[in-house]
């Protein structure tokens, strides 16, 4: 009975969250600031949540999401600009090498791939560093594909330091939802999979997994990998968010914002990484932008209000919820239906706490 409760509940959750797209998606709202922040979220929810996997789940410090969403967006746009538009986007370079277009599914996965071998061969000298080391050696490697996709002897093919744009984009915000879900549902499974308990177990304490046999550096390789093909593939669908590409918006600071998503959400939390992707990019796109802006209260100018206050006010928040949340949102846990049904019945722990001071009192 329990079961077939917690399933209707989970299918009544699912068509409330379809129908909501689908009825933002036919109105005016699908040009609204909601419609930006939920595809941005879904978008950076993926991202966040193959970050995890490698930050959260295997224990390793990397700081190159960044950088292997960029390398998805490049191949993706690359691949799919019409060769009609070839000529206008890259004007300056004779139409660039490439000259012939595919559709948007295949550029998306081969987007992955391309992400994902290019952590192949950076994995193969950086794994074997700790720490903070790895962290530095998976930056520098953001920084230097940026650098190197901007520059003049690879602009035939990349337009250097020029925006990409004319590929195909999406005309749903549902896209973006699905294929999130569909790589969250992969990254789901892997985690509950024998690999996923090696991956813990690598997390918790390396030299206990390599006693009882997990080969560290395949499954340190493996996470690794697989969490920079599913930043391809965001790298891919922000391309298709913002309808152009340009090496300079993927900086080190964008690898900052998954990190602060993954914290916020808690560390090793798939549901955390998703909700707090989605508080984030509210926050920022949306719900705070009004303290960048002068605000008058009848002839008063209220103080402080302007460019910037936006980050100031942001930043205190994210103190707040550092210092009282530590372990994020979330902390390692998931949402579960036995927590809801749990809270309900007892919000906030104040029956239980009754009923302790009851028998307390009663055995003294």
């Amino acid at each position: 009975m329990k079961k077939n409760t917690k399933i209707i509940a989970s299918l009544i959750l699912a068509a409330a969250l379809l129908g909501l797209l689908i009825f933002i998606d036919n109105s005016e709202l699908k040009s609204s600031m909601l419609s930006t922040c939920l595809q941005k979220g879904a978008i950076y929810a993926l991202v966040a949540v193959s970050m995890n996997l490698l930050n959260g789940f295997t224990g390793l410090f990397s700081l190159g999401q960044a950088g292997f969403m960029l390398i998805g967006a490049y191949t993706y746009a690359i691949l799919t600009i019409p060769v009609a538009s070839r000529a206008s986007v890259y004007q300056y370079f004779d139409g660039g090498v490439v000259q012939f277009a595919i559709p948007v599914l295949p550029a998306i996965l081969i987007a992955g791939l391309m992400a994902a071998v290019f952590a192949a061969l950076i994995g193969l000298p950086v794994l074997k560093l700790k720490s903070d080391y790895l962290a530095i050696a998976t930056l520098g490697f953001a920084e230097i594909i940026r650098a190197v996709i901007q520059w003049q002897q690879v602009a035939p093919l990349t337009n250097g330091s020029n925006m990409l744009r004319a590929f195909p984009t999406y005309s749903s915000i549902l896209f973006p939802f699905i294929i999130s879900g569909i790589c969250i549902a992969a990254i789901i499974l892997l985690i509950r999979s024998s690999y996923g308990r090696a991956f813990k177990a690598i997390r918790e304490d390396e030299i206990a997994a390599e006693a009882m046999g997990i080969n560290m550096f395949k499954h340190k390789m493996m996470s690794f990998v697989i969490s920079s093909f599913f930043a391809g593939v965001g790298g891919a669908l922000l391309a298709m968010f913002q309808s152009s590409v340009q090496a300079k918006g993927f900086t080190s600071a964008m690898t900052y914002e998954i990190l602060l998503i993954v914290v916020i959400g808690g560390i090793g939390s798939i549901t955390g990484s998703i909700i707090a992707s989605f508080l984030f990019v509210s926050s920022m796109e949306w719900w705070l932008r009004f303290l960048d802006e002068t605000q008058f209260i009848g002839d008063f100018e209220v103080p402080l209000l302007g460019t910037g206050f936006r980050m100031v006010v942001f930043s205190v928040v994210i103190m707040i919820i550092v210092l009282f949340w530590r372990r994020g949102i979330m902390g390692n846990k998931e949402f579960s239906w036995d927590g809801i049904f749990k809270f309900f019945k007892d919000p906030f722990g104040i029956v239980s706490k009754i009923k302790a001071k009851g028998a307390v009192k009663k055995n003294g």
